[in-house]
Protein backbone atom coordinates (compact mmCIF):
# COMPACT_ATOMS: atom_id res chain seq x y z
CA UNK A 1 0.00 0.00 0.00
CA UNK A 2 2.93 2.25 0.80
CA UNK A 3 4.26 2.59 -2.91
CA UNK A 4 0.65 3.31 -4.14
CA UNK A 5 0.82 6.23 -1.84
CA UNK A 6 3.83 7.58 -2.23
CA UNK A 7 3.59 7.39 -6.01
CA UNK A 8 0.22 9.72 -5.46
CA UNK A 9 1.92 11.88 -3.50
CA UNK A 10 4.88 12.36 -5.81
CA UNK A 11 2.11 13.13 -8.23
CA UNK A 12 0.70 15.46 -6.40
CA UNK A 13 4.48 17.64 -5.61
CA UNK A 14 5.05 17.29 -9.08
CA UNK A 15 2.26 18.87 -10.29
CA UNK A 16 1.98 21.41 -7.63
CA UNK A 17 6.06 22.15 -8.21
CA UNK A 18 5.35 22.54 -12.23
CA UNK A 19 2.54 25.50 -10.89
CA UNK A 20 5.03 27.50 -9.20
CA UNK A 21 7.68 27.29 -11.16
CA UNK A 22 5.69 28.79 -14.01
CA UNK A 23 3.91 31.21 -11.93
CA UNK A 24 7.43 32.31 -10.63
CA UNK A 25 9.33 32.02 -13.68
CA UNK A 26 6.63 34.20 -15.64
CA UNK A 27 6.26 36.64 -12.65
CA UNK A 28 10.00 37.18 -13.30
CA UNK A 29 9.53 37.48 -17.25
CA UNK A 30 6.80 40.40 -17.21
CA UNK A 31 9.18 41.99 -14.93
CA UNK A 32 11.82 41.86 -17.72
CA UNK A 33 8.83 43.06 -20.05
CA UNK A 34 8.88 40.35 -22.04
CA UNK A 35 5.59 39.51 -24.10
CA UNK A 36 2.76 37.37 -23.20
CA UNK A 37 3.24 36.05 -26.50
CA UNK A 38 6.69 34.98 -26.10
CA UNK A 39 5.79 33.71 -21.99
CA UNK A 40 3.17 31.52 -23.59
CA UNK A 41 5.24 30.29 -26.34
CA UNK A 42 8.45 29.18 -24.12
CA UNK A 43 8.00 29.53 -19.88
CA UNK A 44 4.26 28.31 -19.58
CA UNK A 45 3.99 25.40 -22.80
CA UNK A 46 7.95 24.61 -20.77
CA UNK A 47 5.75 24.47 -17.29
CA UNK A 48 3.23 21.53 -18.48
CA UNK A 49 6.05 19.41 -19.59
CA UNK A 50 8.26 20.14 -16.42
CA UNK A 51 7.28 16.66 -14.89
CA UNK A 52 8.16 14.67 -17.40
CA UNK A 53 11.62 16.38 -17.69
CA UNK A 54 12.02 15.79 -13.55
CA UNK A 55 10.66 11.88 -13.80
CA UNK A 56 13.06 11.58 -17.52
CA UNK A 57 15.71 13.16 -15.38
CA UNK A 58 15.64 10.99 -12.04
CA UNK A 59 14.61 7.81 -14.55
CA UNK A 60 18.14 8.27 -16.78
CA UNK A 61 19.94 8.93 -13.26
CA UNK A 62 18.75 6.55 -11.55
CA UNK A 63 19.11 3.24 -13.93
CA UNK A 64 15.65 2.78 -15.38
CA UNK A 65 16.11 4.23 -18.44
CA UNK A 66 12.98 2.42 -19.80
CA UNK A 67 10.77 4.29 -17.84
CA UNK A 68 12.27 7.54 -19.22
CA UNK A 69 11.31 6.42 -22.77
CA UNK A 70 7.84 4.44 -21.48
CA UNK A 71 6.96 8.43 -19.98
CA UNK A 72 7.61 10.58 -22.64
CA UNK A 73 5.88 8.62 -25.55
CA UNK A 74 2.79 7.50 -23.38
CA UNK A 75 2.71 11.22 -22.45
CA UNK A 76 2.20 11.99 -25.83
CA UNK A 77 -0.27 9.20 -26.65
CA UNK A 78 -2.46 10.29 -23.59
CA UNK A 79 -2.39 13.78 -24.70
CA UNK A 80 -3.23 13.08 -28.12
CA UNK A 81 -6.09 10.65 -27.62
CA UNK A 82 -7.36 11.19 -23.99
CA UNK A 83 -6.84 15.10 -23.45
CA UNK A 84 -7.95 16.03 -26.88
CA UNK A 85 -10.69 13.73 -26.74
CA UNK A 86 -12.12 14.89 -23.31
CA UNK A 87 -11.47 18.41 -24.38
CA UNK A 88 -13.55 18.05 -27.86
CA UNK A 89 -16.10 16.09 -25.87
CA UNK A 90 -17.08 18.38 -23.32
CA UNK A 91 -16.87 21.16 -26.69
CA UNK A 92 -16.06 21.01 -30.08
CA UNK A 93 -12.40 22.10 -30.94
CA UNK A 94 -11.96 24.28 -33.80
CA UNK A 95 -8.07 24.36 -34.63
CA UNK A 96 -5.88 27.57 -35.31
CA UNK A 97 -4.36 28.62 -38.29
CA UNK A 98 -0.82 28.27 -36.67
CA UNK A 99 -1.70 25.27 -35.26
CA UNK A 100 -1.85 23.24 -38.62
CA UNK A 101 0.49 25.60 -40.34
CA UNK A 102 3.29 25.03 -37.84
CA UNK A 103 2.88 22.63 -34.59
CA UNK A 104 0.73 19.70 -35.85
CA UNK A 105 3.13 19.41 -38.80
CA UNK A 106 6.66 19.69 -36.48
CA UNK A 107 4.33 17.42 -33.87
CA UNK A 108 4.33 14.81 -36.84
CA UNK A 109 8.04 15.55 -37.71
CA UNK A 110 9.05 15.06 -33.97
CA UNK A 111 7.38 11.50 -33.93
CA UNK A 112 9.09 10.15 -37.31
CA UNK A 113 12.59 11.73 -36.33
CA UNK A 114 12.35 9.89 -33.36
CA UNK A 115 11.31 6.45 -34.98
CA UNK A 116 14.12 7.20 -37.35
CA UNK A 117 16.61 7.51 -34.10
CA UNK A 118 15.12 4.46 -32.51
CA UNK A 119 14.67 2.63 -35.23
CA UNK A 120 18.47 2.74 -37.12
CA UNK A 121 19.12 -0.61 -34.91
CA UNK A 122 16.51 -2.58 -37.22
CA UNK A 123 18.71 -1.48 -40.34
CA UNK A 124 22.02 -3.06 -38.68
CA UNK A 125 23.00 0.55 -38.07
CA UNK A 126 22.53 1.17 -34.42
CA UNK A 127 23.33 -0.63 -30.96
CA UNK A 128 19.96 -0.77 -29.33
CA UNK A 129 19.85 2.57 -27.83
CA UNK A 130 18.86 6.06 -28.40
CA UNK A 131 22.75 7.08 -28.01
CA UNK A 132 23.77 10.80 -26.97
CA UNK A 133 24.61 11.68 -30.10
CA UNK A 134 20.79 10.83 -30.91
CA UNK A 135 20.07 13.39 -27.61
CA UNK A 136 22.00 16.08 -29.00
CA UNK A 137 20.35 15.76 -32.79
CA UNK A 138 16.55 16.00 -30.56
CA UNK A 139 18.14 18.72 -28.94
CA UNK A 140 19.13 20.56 -32.11
CA UNK A 141 15.84 20.11 -33.64
CA UNK A 142 14.09 21.70 -30.50
CA UNK A 143 16.42 24.52 -31.19
CA UNK A 144 15.15 24.71 -34.45
CA UNK A 145 11.75 24.50 -33.41
CA UNK A 146 12.16 27.53 -30.87
CA UNK A 147 13.94 29.49 -33.68
CA UNK A 148 11.01 29.07 -35.93
CA UNK A 149 7.98 29.63 -33.16
CA UNK A 150 9.83 33.11 -32.75
CA UNK A 151 10.02 33.85 -36.15
CA UNK A 152 6.64 33.24 -36.31
CA UNK A 153 5.79 35.54 -33.98
CA UNK A 154 7.26 38.11 -34.96
CA UNK A 155 6.07 37.68 -38.19
CA UNK A 156 2.98 37.64 -36.83
CA UNK A 157 1.56 33.77 -37.95
CA UNK A 158 0.96 33.50 -34.10
CA UNK A 159 -1.47 35.68 -32.23
CA UNK A 160 -1.02 36.49 -28.66
CA UNK A 161 -4.60 35.07 -28.18
CA UNK A 162 -3.63 31.61 -29.28
CA UNK A 163 -1.24 31.16 -26.50
CA UNK A 164 -2.22 30.42 -22.40
CA UNK A 165 -1.41 33.18 -20.10
CA UNK A 166 -0.24 33.83 -16.77
CA UNK A 167 -1.33 36.72 -15.35
CA UNK A 168 -0.38 37.76 -12.28
CA UNK A 169 2.92 39.27 -11.45
CA UNK A 170 4.31 38.78 -8.01
CA UNK A 171 7.00 40.63 -6.11
CA UNK A 172 10.55 39.81 -7.36
CA UNK A 173 11.89 37.64 -3.60
CA UNK A 174 8.54 35.78 -4.21
CA UNK A 175 9.00 34.76 -7.28
CA UNK A 176 12.37 34.15 -7.34
CA UNK A 177 10.89 31.84 -3.69
CA UNK A 178 8.51 30.14 -6.44
CA UNK A 179 10.73 29.24 -9.13
CA UNK A 180 13.47 27.78 -6.09
CA UNK A 181 10.35 25.81 -4.36
CA UNK A 182 9.18 24.33 -7.74
CA UNK A 183 12.43 23.11 -8.85
CA UNK A 184 12.83 21.39 -5.10
CA UNK A 185 9.13 20.45 -5.34
CA UNK A 186 9.96 18.78 -9.03
CA UNK A 187 13.06 16.73 -7.73
CA UNK A 188 11.54 15.18 -5.03
CA UNK A 189 8.30 14.17 -6.65
CA UNK A 190 10.40 12.97 -9.73
CA UNK A 191 12.12 10.79 -7.31
CA UNK A 192 9.08 9.68 -5.50
CA UNK A 193 7.62 8.70 -8.92
CA UNK A 194 10.56 6.90 -10.16
CA UNK A 195 11.19 4.68 -6.68
CA UNK A 196 7.82 3.40 -6.50
CA UNK A 197 6.80 2.96 -10.19
CA UNK A 198 9.71 0.97 -9.96
CA UNK A 199 8.96 -0.91 -7.21
CA UNK A 200 5.42 -1.80 -8.31
CA UNK A 201 7.07 -2.50 -11.99
CA UNK A 202 8.97 -5.30 -10.31
CA UNK A 203 5.74 -6.11 -7.78
CA UNK A 204 3.73 -6.78 -10.78
CA UNK A 205 6.30 -8.38 -12.89
CA UNK A 206 6.06 -5.45 -15.44
CA UNK A 207 8.55 -3.18 -17.18
CA UNK A 208 9.58 -0.26 -16.31
CA UNK A 209 8.72 0.99 -19.94
CA UNK A 210 5.29 -0.33 -19.86
CA UNK A 211 4.59 1.22 -16.10
CA UNK A 212 5.88 4.61 -18.30
CA UNK A 213 4.07 4.03 -20.97
CA UNK A 214 0.86 3.71 -18.37
CA UNK A 215 0.68 5.23 -14.83
CA UNK A 216 3.88 7.48 -15.39
CA UNK A 217 2.77 8.95 -18.58
CA UNK A 218 -0.95 9.84 -17.42
CA UNK A 219 0.24 11.28 -13.79
CA UNK A 220 2.76 13.52 -15.26
CA UNK A 221 0.25 15.00 -17.90
CA UNK A 222 -2.55 15.76 -15.58
CA UNK A 223 -1.71 19.21 -15.63
CA UNK A 224 -2.51 19.12 -19.42
CA UNK A 225 -5.25 17.39 -18.83
CA UNK A 226 -6.37 19.84 -16.08
CA UNK A 227 -5.45 23.14 -18.30
CA UNK A 228 -7.42 21.50 -21.45
CA UNK A 229 -10.14 20.58 -19.62
CA UNK A 230 -10.87 24.38 -17.70
CA UNK A 231 -10.23 25.40 -21.14
CA UNK A 232 -13.08 23.44 -22.74
CA UNK A 233 -15.22 24.47 -20.28
CA UNK A 234 -14.68 28.16 -20.96
CA UNK A 235 -15.25 27.69 -24.61
CA UNK A 236 -11.30 28.10 -25.37
CA UNK A 237 -10.57 24.39 -26.55
CA UNK A 238 -8.44 25.49 -29.41
CA UNK A 239 -5.66 27.12 -26.55
CA UNK A 240 -6.22 23.25 -24.88
CA UNK A 241 -5.29 21.68 -28.04
CA UNK A 242 -2.30 23.65 -29.28
CA UNK A 243 -0.93 23.41 -25.46
CA UNK A 244 -0.98 19.58 -26.05
CA UNK A 245 0.61 19.53 -29.11
CA UNK A 246 3.28 22.03 -28.15
CA UNK A 247 3.88 19.65 -24.90
CA UNK A 248 4.31 16.28 -27.18
CA UNK A 249 7.35 18.35 -29.59
CA UNK A 250 8.98 19.40 -25.97
CA UNK A 251 8.35 15.92 -24.98
CA UNK A 252 10.24 14.56 -27.51
CA UNK A 253 12.99 16.89 -28.89
CA UNK A 254 13.47 18.78 -25.64
CA UNK A 255 12.98 15.62 -23.06
CA UNK A 256 14.24 12.79 -24.58
CA UNK A 257 16.83 15.16 -25.71
CA UNK A 258 18.14 16.01 -22.26
CA UNK A 259 17.52 12.11 -21.29
CA UNK A 260 19.55 10.93 -23.59
CA UNK A 261 22.41 12.88 -23.43
CA UNK A 262 22.56 12.73 -19.66
CA UNK A 263 22.70 8.70 -20.65
CA UNK A 264 22.11 6.49 -23.49
CA UNK A 265 18.46 5.27 -23.13
CA UNK A 266 17.78 1.33 -24.27
CA UNK A 267 15.27 0.63 -27.05
CA UNK A 268 13.95 -2.69 -28.05
CA UNK A 269 12.38 -3.33 -31.02
CA UNK A 270 8.63 -4.49 -29.16
CA UNK A 271 8.39 -0.83 -28.48
CA UNK A 272 8.70 0.71 -31.84
CA UNK A 273 4.80 -0.32 -32.38
CA UNK A 274 3.73 2.41 -29.33
CA UNK A 275 6.20 5.00 -31.40
CA UNK A 276 4.02 4.25 -34.55
CA UNK A 277 0.91 4.27 -32.74
CA UNK A 278 2.28 7.99 -31.35
CA UNK A 279 2.71 9.24 -34.68
CA UNK A 280 -0.60 7.97 -36.06
CA UNK A 281 -2.66 9.78 -33.00
CA UNK A 282 -0.72 13.00 -34.27
CA UNK A 283 -1.85 12.76 -38.01
CA UNK A 284 -5.71 11.44 -36.95
CA UNK A 285 -5.97 14.60 -35.33
CA UNK A 286 -5.19 16.25 -38.43
CA UNK A 287 -7.35 13.96 -40.46
CA UNK A 288 -10.20 14.32 -37.93
CA UNK A 289 -10.08 18.19 -38.14
CA UNK A 290 -10.61 17.96 -41.78
CA UNK A 291 -12.99 15.59 -42.39
CA UNK A 292 -16.13 17.72 -41.48
CA UNK A 293 -17.04 21.35 -42.50
CA UNK A 294 -14.37 23.76 -41.12
CA UNK A 295 -10.99 23.01 -39.18
CA UNK A 296 -12.54 21.27 -35.83
CA UNK A 297 -12.81 18.27 -33.95
CA UNK A 298 -16.57 17.61 -32.63
CA UNK A 299 -17.70 14.99 -29.96
CA UNK A 300 -18.10 12.15 -31.99
CA UNK A 301 -14.44 12.34 -32.72
CA UNK A 302 -13.16 13.29 -29.23
CA UNK A 303 -15.19 10.32 -28.15
CA UNK A 304 -13.30 8.01 -30.77
CA UNK A 305 -9.43 9.21 -29.51
CA UNK A 306 -10.35 8.13 -26.18
CA UNK A 307 -12.00 4.80 -27.25
CA UNK A 308 -8.81 4.24 -29.20
CA UNK A 309 -6.49 5.15 -26.22
CA UNK A 310 -8.76 2.33 -23.86
CA UNK A 311 -8.12 0.00 -26.68
CA UNK A 312 -4.59 0.81 -26.37
CA UNK A 313 -4.08 0.07 -22.98
CA UNK A 314 -5.68 -2.72 -23.24
CA UNK A 315 -3.66 -4.31 -25.58
CA UNK A 316 -0.49 -3.14 -24.04
CA UNK A 317 -1.52 -4.82 -20.69
CA UNK A 318 -2.32 -7.66 -22.70
CA UNK A 319 0.76 -7.78 -24.89
CA UNK A 320 3.03 -7.34 -21.60
CA UNK A 321 4.44 -10.37 -20.08
CA UNK A 322 2.89 -11.26 -17.18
Amino acid sequence: MLPYLLLILGFVVLIFGADYLVKGASSIAKKLKISDLIIGLTVVSFGTSAPELAVNIMASTGGSPGMAIGNVVGSNIFNLLVIVGIAAMIRPIGLQRSLVKIEIPYAILAAFVLIAVAGDQFMGEGSGMISRSDGITLLLFFAIFIYYIFLSAKNGQIKEEDTPKEEKVYPVMLSLFFVAGGLAALIFGGDLIVDNATELARGWGMSETVIGLTIVAAGTSLPELATSVMAAYRGNSEIAIGNVVGSNIFNIFLILGVSASITPLPFARNNMADLVISAMATILVLVLAFRGKGIRIDKKEGALLFTLYVGYVVWLLSASPA
